[in-house]
Order: structure tokens, then C-alpha cells, then sequence
């Protein structure tokens, strides 16, 4: 029998949650914005719009979850 060599699995909830972008970083939804919106200031409800730039340390962590990219 010979060696059988495994494929490491998506992390699907990381999947919906992440995406990869061109040069390697990993971009997010920024938090804070799926609800309780009216007790907060319009300046953080502004800056809370689109999407984040994941920060480098955590970078790694995400990337090994996500095998195919």
C-alpha cells in the first residue's frame, strides 16, 4: 500500500469571513457594523465602512486556515 498524502481542508467560517488580496495581504470586514448603530457617532460609523486591511501579526494565522488562498 503506499503512502497516502492528506490535503489540508478550508476553513469554511474563515472562507466567508476573509479575503486574500493580490500582493498576500488579508482583508476583513471591519467590526462594529451589523447593528446598535443609533448610539453610535456618525464619525465611527463613517470610518467603520468597507472593509479593513488585516494587521501583519495576524496575518499568518488566517493564511494557515486558508491553504488554497
Amino acid at each position: 500500500m503506499a503512502n497516502k498524502k492528506y490535503k489540508q481542508k478550508t476553513k469554511k467560517a474563515v472562507k466567508k469571513r476573509f479575503k486574500i488580496t493580490g500582493n498576500g495581504k488579508v482583508k476583513h470586514r471591519t467590526a462594529g457594523t451589523s447593528h446598535l448603530a443609533t448610539r453610535k457617532d456618525q464619525k465611527t460609523k463613517r470610518n467603520r465602512r468597507g472593509t479593513d486591511v488585516l494587521s501583519e501579526v495576524e496575518t499568518p494565522r488566517i493564511l494557515t486556515l486558508l491553504p488554497n488562498g
